[in-house]
């Protein structure tokens, strides 16, 4: 930090209360403290009824997810460690067997309907899985994974979600990786006749004080359309077994904006935040959800994106846009022994992307070797602590800042296609130990991790150029990827592969850090937030 060891406590003299610009820039607005909330699991198996290729079939859908068990008016509902799983009958995997598949990859789409006091909306819950093996025989089990919108509601009184249509997109592979003919099975599920299908019961206001509603007062609430009582349609299997026009898909209430719900008023009611989990105007680009959840007054959330380079490959992939939830440490004013005044800063954060510390998927395309385009689907997922360390020298009126990121990241490989053929890398395959960089003091941050390296200046009365946490701006590193390990199905063993083509040291990162949101204040600025307190700077990667 600077070329500044660690201080001895003696030697430092510590200042409360300081009116210092660059203190001013760093530290968050303090609302009231967060209110904390359980969780409610929810585990429900339904019976639904699906449309094979060879004929209606009985299936079992569980649907697995954790929602607050309560909230207040104003407050973000969000479910999150969402999974849907369908056991089909033997005759799906006969009518793969009748397409020559030998695996299979499917995508859901669930339509969950969110009814409150009269008045009802649906959202669409979108899941997907890893490539799956045909067994031989049986019953066929899909496991999909994703992220859900959000709903919002300003009034009162208990929210029911209640499972509806199910549509399964299946691409089917043959044994040696081509597409089957045809090269995609749509399946539309509904629910048995009789089914309970009711998943949650959240109450909203119970127990906890409202905050103040925006708008008219409960005494004259804004006119809302006669609504039926809360219900999920159960369509009609279609004689062609298309796939159903599900409610809340494209074109619906969670396309990509938050608004009111198709057929209300604007103003006081239930609404859902779009599948992008963005609050902002269509111009806004798309980006993954990023929610914070039980903010505190310290909470911020921010895009990053960037690219990275790879360096046996002679190629660079982009770093998806992903979230960051950051928990900003107590800043220290420190005045060292040599005169020099400090601000230091030690700041915790985590990756956010469908419940899990990771980014969200993303494909880099090479030329292995040199002549075989190769196509992976990769993953960096968080395996301990991410710290953020930051010093600013305070130099009147030039603040010089470096920030430190480090976080230990493992590269996870879920599918790998060579010059458009499949290469089966099994659900294991990744990095045997986590990414290395670089570490200027081993000693305090021990261990394998990514180091990313921040510069930022703040001229008293000026905006902030290079990188502060606050603003964001640009972040550099090197990394070395580790061997790979558990590549590879079928008895054969891919690890020595990948090693070879990928593994090795001085890959140059280039991370660009959007502007923050502070999650955690009573009116986030409409600078930094959507209305649905999301980081509303959505950063462009730069070489």
């Amino acid at each position: 930090m600077r070329g500044h060891g660690p201080t001895p406590r003696s030697s430092r003299a510590r200042v409360r209360g300081a009116t210092i610009a660059a203190f001013v820039a760093l530290a968050p607005l303090l609302p009231a403290a967060a209110v904390a909330v359980g969780t409610l699991k929810v585990d429900a198996s339904l019976p639904y009824v699906c449309a094979l290729p060879s004929g209606q079939r009985p299936a079992t859908v569980r649907i697995t997810a954790a929602f607050p068990e309560r909230a207040v008016p104003g407050e973000e509902i969000r479910p999150t460690d969402v999974t849907t799983t369908v056991e089909l009958p033997a005759a799906a995997v006969a009518d793969l067997t009748a397409l020559q598949a030998a695996t299979v990859r499917a995508e859901s789409l669930l339509a969950v309907g969110a009814g409150q006091n009269g008045q009802h909306t649906e959202a669409s819950w979108r899941g997907t899985a890893q490539p799956l093996d045909v067994p031989a025989e049986g019953p066929l089990t899909l496991t999909t994974s994703g992220d859900v919108p959000i709903l919002t509601t300003d009034a009162a009184g208990d929210l029911t979600l209640t499972a509806g249509g199910l549509t399964l997109d299946l691409a089917p592979s043959t044994a040696d990786g081509a597409p089957t003919s045809p090269a995609s099975l749509s399946v539309a599920c509904v629910p048995g006749e009789d089914a309970r299908t009711l998943l949650a019961t959240v109450p909203v206001g119970t127990g906890t004080p409202s905050p103040e509603p925006s708008g008219p007062p409960p005494s004259s609430p804004v006119p809302r359309p006669s609504v039926p009582a809360p219900h999920v349609p159960r369509p009609s299997l279609p004689a062609d077994r298309a796939t159903p026009a599900l409610p809340g898909g494209k074109g619906g209430t969670d396309g990509g904006t938050r608004g009111p719900v198709a057929g209300k008023p604007a103003g006081r009611g239930l609404t859902t935040a779009g599948e992008d989990g963005t609050g902002a105007p269509a111009a806004r680009p798309t980006a993954p959800p990023c929610v914070t959840r039980n903010p505190t007054p310290t909470s911020l959330s921010a895009y990053i994106t960037g690219y990275s380079n790879v360096r046996k490959l002679n190629g660079a992939n982009v770093i998806p846009v992903s979230c960051v939830l950051i928990e900003q440490g107590q800043p220290e004013f420190v005045i060292l022994p040599d005169g020099s005044m400090h601000l230091y800063q030690t700041s915790t954060g985590d990756l956010s992307y469908g419940g899990r510390k990771q980014t969200p998927p993303f494909k880099a395309t090479f030329l292995t070797f040199g002549f075989a385009p190769t196509t992976a689907t990769l993953v960096l997922e968080q395996a301990g602590p991410m710290t953020v360390t930051s010093d600013v020298l305070l130099v009147f009126p030039d603040n010089l800042a470096e920030t430190y990121i480090r976080v230990p990241l493992v590269l996870r490989v879920l599918d790998v296609q060579v010059n458009g053929t499949r290469l089966d890398v099994g659900p294991s395959c990744r990095t045997e130990k986590p990414l290395g960089s670089p570490e200027p003091t081993p000693a305090k941050y021990p261990g394998d991790h990514l180091v990313l390296l921040g510069k930022g200046q703040l001229i008293n009365g000026t905006d902030a150029t290079g990188y502060l946490l606050t603003s964001g701006g640009p972040l550099t590193g090197e990394v070395t990827i580790p061997a790979f390990k558990g590549c590879g199905a079928g008895g054969e063993n891919l690890d020595r592969l990948l090693t070879a083509s990928i593994s090795g040291p001085g890959n140059h990162v280039k991370q660009i850090q959007g502007q923050t949101c502070s999650v955690g204040v009573e009116t986030p600025p409409p600078d930094q937030c959507t209305d649905d307190r999301q980081p509303l700077v959505i950063p462009k990667p730069a070489r």
